[in-house]
């Protein structure tokens, strides 16, 4: 495998415990904000050190408690792009450039490594700049330049687009996308952003607290999440117990493990044989509308959102009656105990 990582690193109430394989691939970390996305990365790069555990890149020991291994972040070729990109600020964009081909001794090689990069990322017009002088953009595309150039054996990407403005984000990713593809080994990207997520990975793993919740294909697991933290990242509105499931005409039998259910809100029904609500709000956006739905009669505090077309003319109290098709319900596990239900 080119990459594995079985840590644990405690700070203060907080546990980091995470365990992952990969392959040479784009692995997504997708976790909301204090998860444990950046400290991985921090522990894979050497920044950090957990208080047990393994890491190995490229059959690599990087880290091993038990053996006394931890080596420096310079002795871990790992390639570490820092959401503020950490460009030199008193090094122009060439000397920036030059500073991470040190490790070639030979000049001539050493050279030629650098007037590729600037060839490829189109940086010839920036050389002699210094980085606060450049765009958001163009100072990602230096801070890659310049980890390329160090021929790093594992890229590290914290929240790569976090920085730039919403108009830019597309045309970066397709930047970023082509240097994964040019780079050819394994990339940890650590993100909150689901879409983000699923155009830049092959896999995923969805964080909480600290823990992997869920990993796996990018496919399966935006298809159909088993874990409450799965569904709740990946934009399924509609989280509900299974008690609740059962009043509102639910039927098939579930394992005990299973303490949720979750759909999407645009796989609500109309039915006027279904349970009846009250629409409590309803929030427009261009493409569509999303209803916040009461059922009635129901000692449940859970409501129901039901996104329809931007020209429904539901409003704020009209009684529904909807019903929730049984295909599109996934059982859920995991997370009761963090309050949702």
């Amino acid at each position: 495998m080119s990459v594995y990582v079985d840590i644990e690193k405690r700070l203060g109430n907080f546990l980091l415990k995470v365990t992952l394989q990969g392959e040479e691939e784009t692995i997504a970390l997708l976790g909301a904000s204090g998860c444990g996305k950046t400290m991985t990365l921090k522990c894979i790069a050497g920044i950090e050190k957990p208080d047990r555990g393994k890491i190995l890149v490229d059959g690599v020991t990087l880290f091993d408690s038990e053996k006394g291994i931890n080596l420096s972040p310079q002795e871990r070729r790992a390639g570490y792009l820092f959401q503020n990109y950490a460009l030199f600020p008193n090094m122009t964009v060439l000397q920036n450039l030059a500073s991470a081909a040190k490790r070639e001794k030979n000049k001539l090689r050493r050279k030629d490594r650098i007037e590729k990069t600037i060839e490829a990322f189109g940086l010839e017009d920036f050389l002699h700049r210094l980085p606060y002088t450049l765009s958001g953009g163009q100072q990602q595309r230096v801070a890659l330049a310049r980890i390329l150039i160090s021929q790093p054996d594992i890229l590290l990407l914290d929240e790569p687009f976090s920085a730039l403005d919403s108009h830019l984000r597309l045309a970066m990713e397709q930047q970023v996308r082509n240097v994964i593809r040019q780079f050819g080994k394994t990339v940890i990207l650590v993100s909150h952003n689901r879409d983000e997520v699923y155009r830049m990975s092959d896999r995923v793993a969805i964080l909480e607290d600290g823990s992997i919740a869920e990993y796996g294909d990018k496919d399966r697991i935006y298809q159909e999440p088993k874990s409450l933290a799965g569904a709740k990242m990946l934009g399924f509105e509609n989280l509900i117990p299974v008690e609740m499931a059962r009043t509102l005409g639910f039927r098939k039998s579930v394992p005990p493990e299973i303490c949720a259910l979750g759909f999407r809100a645009k796989d609500l029904v109309s039915d006027d044989a279904g349970t009846e609500c009250c629409v409590k709000d309803r929030s427009d956006s261009p493409e569509s509308t999303a209803l916040l739905l009461q059922p009635l009669a129901l000692n449940y505090a859970n409501t129901l959102v039901w996104k329809l077309p931007r020209t429904c003319s539901y409003q704020v109290g009209d009684h529904v009656k909807i019903r929730i098709p049984e295909d599109c319900l996934l059982p859920l596990q995991d997370g009761s105990e963090r309050g949702l239900l």
